[in-house]
């Protein structure tokens, strides 16, 4: 039996005896790195996000459901905590200014669901750039 046999069978006994997921181990994948907020749509500087980067990841789900079920079924719209928003601020631009859609590869939305192994389906329905012009680049 070669060496990575060995280590990957090595792996999964560890994990049923410990309670381990073991191919977490085997099979590491990188962190996402996704781009950073753009300024220009808040105005503010330096950009703040709505909660703080450790609660977002945490509680963006719950969010964005408590958002839907206020939006789709008690028809409250408001801009707090709007997906329209974090697009605005989160969808990066290429060279010529034109936004790259959030759920591209390696973008905002994409690179941690990638990473997490989710498949959301927000953009069945909304929208992945912002509505409004790209800013002018200096």
């Amino acid at each position: 039996m070669s060496s990575t046999r060995l280590r990957v069978a090595g792996l999964l006994i560890a994990g049923a005896l410990f309670n381990v997921p073991a191919l977490t181990y085997a099979c590491q994948v990188p962190k996402p790195t996704p781009p950073m907020a753009r300024c220009e749509h808040s105005g503010e500087k330096p950009c703040h996000c709505v909660e703080d980067l450790a609660s977002i990841r945490r509680n963006h789900m719950s969010l964005i459901l408590h958002k839907r079920n206020l939006t789709m079924r008690q028809g409250i719209r408001t801009s707090e905590n709007s997906l329209k928003e974090c697009i605005a601020c989160h969808a990066d631009q290429r060279p010529d200014g034109s936004y790259i859609p959030v759920n591209d590869p390696g973008q905002f939305c994409q690179s941690c669901h990638a990473y997490v192994g989710a498949q959301p389906d927000c953009f069945e329905c909304h929208a992945t750039t912002p509505a409004d012009p790209p800013a002018t680049k200096h």
